[in-house]
């Protein structure tokens, strides 16, 4: 059972309609200022994601996609991607006039001048091979993977990146062919690369700097994340230091950093963690004063504030939907978040209005009884529902009935085994197992 997202006035008799597929809307969401926080191909992919979710001929969201695209052909335009320019233009498709047409003479100028750098890197690379100089081939395939990256082509970039370990003398070289790894795999979408690389890492010798060890949490949060392990993503980001600061701009901001944990702590994290790891976490508290409404809707939540925790969540979510990692999981986490709510609403109580707790989750009482007949078929909550009288009765263990069956239990089993030992030693006393054997 799905929770419902809207208030339904015709109170608890008539069944809501099923919910629909979630509608985006880009109003409340700046994209200047969205796009700001990022750099290189990072931003270009983020601006070109808002523009493929809101291409549905809405007229706000039309004026969303055209600014999205309009920032993605301006970035695209100070780097080396023909190939993702000529994409962008035909998305455009003529619709923000000739400033933002076809680029021939651009493209032209960059394709040849890629291919004399490209021949000119391969020369260098060859000639080092020659010589058998380990420290120019590495920095020569280092050279190889920036130029496949700046051109959009990530598998050789990734290739090249990884031909360098046989190449590498200190561990710094190894941490510097890890992180290229890492971002060119986060990019292509390769999570399981990630994941291995950001392992490697962290095996390293020696010590890693503060900024190397936020990266690599952030690696592993965001691959966590992608394959819905949503406590071991939540506790990469909350571990993350403040010294990431704008440093991993080319993959993740520190809002993202406050967004993702936090959404990630609220939907894994039971009371007690909550509070210890984040409410009380000076460091994930930097992050959290760069999106106040995450911080505030995990205070409301501890408190149970939850039809103001719950209203911060709907204000977010149009907004999350076009975020590039997190819109794949908005609704298992928002649902994660909501069940926890109404389990967490219902545990200290014996019974339960349910036209009370309707008002307070902003819900109707025919909705509400159906999440909750989930919740309890599913055994997260024990109890019943009165459907005539609108109640939940709480099923609560009998504590003394309980200690009344144990000692029952325990003297039964006491007396079992003194009737045990007085046959034994009867057995003994008239030396029956002796005259048995004597038998035999």
């Amino acid at each position: 059972m799905e929770p419902e997202d809207e208030i339904y006035e015709n109170g608890g008799g008539e069944q809501p309609p099923p919910r629909s597929k979630p509608i985006i809307s880009g109003e409340q969401l700046d994209v200047e200022t969205y796009a700001s926080l990022y750099r290189d191909r990072t931003k270009v992919a983020r601006l070109l994601f808002i523009a493929d979710r809101c291409d549905n001929g809405a007229m706000p969201l039309e004026a969303l996609r055209m600014e999205a695209l309009r920032m993605a052909y301006d970035e695209i335009k100070k780097g080396e991607n023909t190939q993702l320019f000529r994409e962008v233009v035909n998305k455009i498709g003529g619709m923000l006039g000739d400033k933002y047409e076809m680029d021939a003479a651009w493209c032209e100028t960059v394709d040849r001048r890629a291919e004399q750098k490209k021949e000119k890197l391969e020369n260098e690379l060859n000639s080092y091979r020659t010589n058998l100089i380990k420290e120019s081939i590495r920095m020569g395939y280092n050279d190889f993977g920036d130029f496949h990256y700046a051109h959009g082509a990530l598998g050789d970039a990734f290739k090249s990146y990884v031909r360098t370990r046989d190449y590498c003398t200190t561990s710094k070289h190894i941490i510097s062919m890890c992180m290229n790894a890492i971002l060119v795999s986060i990019e292509m979408g390769q999570f399981t690369h990630v994941t291995s690389y950001v392992s490697k890492a962290e095996q390293s010798p020696d010590a890693l700097d503060p900024i190397t060890v936020a990266k690599l949490r952030c690696a592993a949060g965001l691959a966590h994340l992608e394959t819905k392990k949503y406590k071991l993503a939540a506790r990469k980001f909350l571990e993350t230091g403040p010294e990431l600061g704008s440093h991993y701009n080319e993959v993740i901001a520190a809002q993202d950093v406050a967004t993702y944990g936090g959404l990630c702590a609220l939907a894994s994290f039971d009371r007690t963690e909550l509070k210890n790891k984040v409410i009380d976490n000076l460091n994930f508290r930097n992050f959290l004063e760069l999106v106040p409404e995450v911080r505030e809707l995990i205070n409301d939540f501890y408190s149970s504030h939850y039809a103001s925790c719950l209203e911060y969540l709907g204000n977010l979510k149009p907004n999350l939907l076009l975020d590039i990692h997190l819109h794949d999981h908005v609704e298992t986490l928002y649902d994660q978040i909501r069940h926890k709510a109404l389990i967490q609403y219902t545990h200290p109580f014996v019974s339960v209005d349910l036209r009370m707790m309707a008002n307070a989750f902003k819900t109707s009482v025919a909705g509400l009884e159906k999440e909750l007949e989930a919740l309890i078929t599913d055994n997260q909550i024990q109890a019943r529902i009165d459907s005539h009288n609108k109640i939940l009765y709480a099923r609560h263990a009998d504590q003394r009935n309980a200690t009344f069956q144990r000692v029952l239990q325990t003297g039964s089993e006491f007396d079992r085994d003194v009737r045990s030992m007085l046959l034994r030693a009867n057995l003994i006393k008239y030396d029956h197992n002796l005259r048995a054997s004597r038998k035999l």
